[in-house]
């Protein structure tokens, strides 16, 4: 654990429970909002999940609209869509429902609500000149942890390219939590977002950035969804499990708040960009072969992670121990149908320099545990897109003993 000087700092008041969306009208009207617009896709809207939502706020008396034109990988086109269509219609509030692609997408009309220019002027970090409107996010699924967060991502169509915004006035003022909400998700979207919640956990507690607050929150994550994404994709209506899940996406969306990531979601967020793969899946595939390559820097964290996947680690050296974090990982992987490579998912190799000058744009890269050039991430794409887990250079580490977080759980 770091001695160095770190902080926590995450505003967003959380509700969570059964039903507890069915009180969204009077938790937002406490904000002061009067006329809200609801940010959400399609699908969403056809599945009925508004239903209790709406009713909530026509029982709280307040105005509400609907933009309902939200995509994956949300672009700068749709939050410009969205913004015009909140200023037409004078809405003081912005309430995400869904995915971690429509609380993006609010993020982003939040904050163009109350700035001028355009989303792309604020990539990076603290650039937001004046502070969004209120920002209200009801996940549907289990895995963004974008309600709690400071940031956003966004996708620029001309370049290829999805960027963050990432600002302390990006906290949503409100998350509310509804698990009732999550269980008709289906399986690929079960295993994409929850896949999606790990390696925020896994590269949170490995970051870095991390501090004690945030990794403590990151491996009670992991631990969390390794004893419930098995079961919320293979008993979808299971409404513990589904709560778990919620819990832990949340959980780890507050740890990576403070720690930010690393290679995956750099290299990731380019695929995203390039190939328009959906982000969680993008993720799954691509952990084991970041989880291979930091592997030298990290041992101890991941046999801690291990530990939390349920793995026996008794009589292993650390790092015979680590190595099992990384066969969990797989494995879960397997189980759930998720591709061993990327090339499975449409990625083509003759788009590496592009692929690899994005990445390393990203400030996770510098987070990442251990030191990574343009050659590093080169290797991990090119060993992602053949599968090639065993090909990579094995470097011992001397065993060192050390404090860890699960040594004083």
């Amino acid at each position: 654990m770091s001695s160095n000087p770190y902080k926590y700092f995450m505003p967003t008041r959380v509700e969570g429970g059964i039903g507890v969306s069915e009180k969204t009208g009077e938790m937002i009207k406490e904000l002061g909002a009067t006329r809200v617009l609801i940010v959400t896709d399609k699908g969403i809207r056809a599945a009925n999940l508004l239903e209790g939502i709406e009713n909530s706020l026509l029982a709280a008396n307040l105005d509400y609209d609907i933009f309902d034109e939200v995509e994956p990988n949300p672009s700068v086109e749709t939050i410009n869509k969205g913004t015009k269509y909140l200023m037409h219609h004078k809405s003081d509030a912005v309430l995400a429902v869904g995915g971690g692609s429509s609380i993006d997408t609010a993020k982003g009309i939040a904050v163009m609500a109350k700035n001028s220019g355009s989303i792309l002027d604020y990539e990076g970090v603290g650039k937001i000149e004046f502070p969004p409107l209120p920002i209200i996010a009801i996940p549907t699924t289990a895995g963004t942890g974008s309600e709690v967060t400071a940031s956003t991502v966004v996708t620029n169509k001309e370049t290829q390219f999805k960027f963050a915004v990432l600002s302390p006035s990006l906290y949503p003022s409100l998350a509310i939590l509804d698990p009732v909400l999550t269980l008709g998700l289906p399986q690929g979207l079960t295993a994409a977002t929850g896949m999606d919640a790990l390696t925020h956990a896994i590269e949170s507690y490995t970051s870095k950035a991390a501090n004690p607050i945030s990794q403590s929150f990151a491996i009670q994550a992991i631990k969390m969804i390794g004893e419930n994404i098995t079961k919320a994709y293979f008993v979808g209506t299971d409404i513990k499990s589904r709560e778990n899940m919620l819990v832990a996406s949340m959980m780890a969306g507050a740890a990576f708040a403070q720690s930010r990531l690393g290679n995956v979601h750099a290299i990731s967020h380019t695929l995203g960009g390039v190939f328009n793969i959906p982000h969680g899946i993008a993720n799954a595939a691509l952990l084991p072969f970041v989880m291979k390559f930091n592997l030298p820097a990290c041992a101890e964290q991941y046999k801690d992670i291990a530990v939390s996947l349920g793995k026996d680690v008794n009589g292993l050296s650390t790092l015979e121990a680590a190595e099992k974090a990384i066969d969990a990982v797989i494995e879960m992987n397997q189980t759930m149908k998720i591709p061993l490579n990327i090339r499975e998912l449409g990625v083509s190799l003759e788009l590496v320099p592009k692929l690899v000058n994005d990445a390393m744009r990203s400030g996770n890269v510098f987070i990442n545990p251990r030191l990574t050039t343009a050659e590093d991430i080169q290797m991990i794409i090119e060993k992602a897109y053949y599968g090639d887990i065993e090909e990579f250079e094995t470097i011992k580490m001397k065993d060192t003993p050390r404090s860890s977080v699960l040594s004083h759980s």
